[in-house]
């Protein structure tokens, strides 16, 4: 089990501490929403933690296979809604470093929609991703 430490600074940012590695991400309120946009969002947090969660599961899905995945690489855009002010909409454009053959692509496309977070985002959010494979 992790657990965390987030602390806040004070001027709408915080800092996050990984207590069993010390590693910190530190977040601040994003322009639009009376930040300064100088670190990534709460709400960006989310977003790329989907993006992580996905390329971390991919990785695991196909590392049985001798298939390595470096490289690869998830461009994220971010739609906000209103009413209440949440996360309407995520993008995420997944380019891989070379082509894989069908049986492997079926196998990491699968794997992009079963990672946690994906599973833990409500279905209100919703979330596309896109897969480019290059030669």
């Amino acid at each position: 089990m992790n657990t965390f430490e987030i602390k806040y600074l004070g001027d709408l940012r915080t800092s996050s501490t990984h207590l069993d590695s010390g590693s910190v991400i530190n977040t601040d309120a994003s322009k639009d929403n009376h930040g300064l946009g100088e670190a990534f969002s709460p709400t960006d947090m989310v977003c790329s933690a989907l993006a992580s969660c996905i390329l971390t599961i991919m990785a695991i899905a196909v590392e049985k296979h001798h298939i390595d995945i470096k490289q690869t690489t998830a461009i994220v855009k971010k739609t906000m809604g209103n009413s209440p002010r949440r996360i309407a909409k995520i993008d995420i454009h997944l380019t891989f470093p070379k082509e894989y053959n069908s049986k492997t692509k079926t196998i990491l496309e699968r794997a992009a929609y079963n990672c946690p977070v994906h599973h833990t985002l409500s279905e209100s959010v919703e979330k596309n991703i896109s897969f480019k494979y290059l030669n």
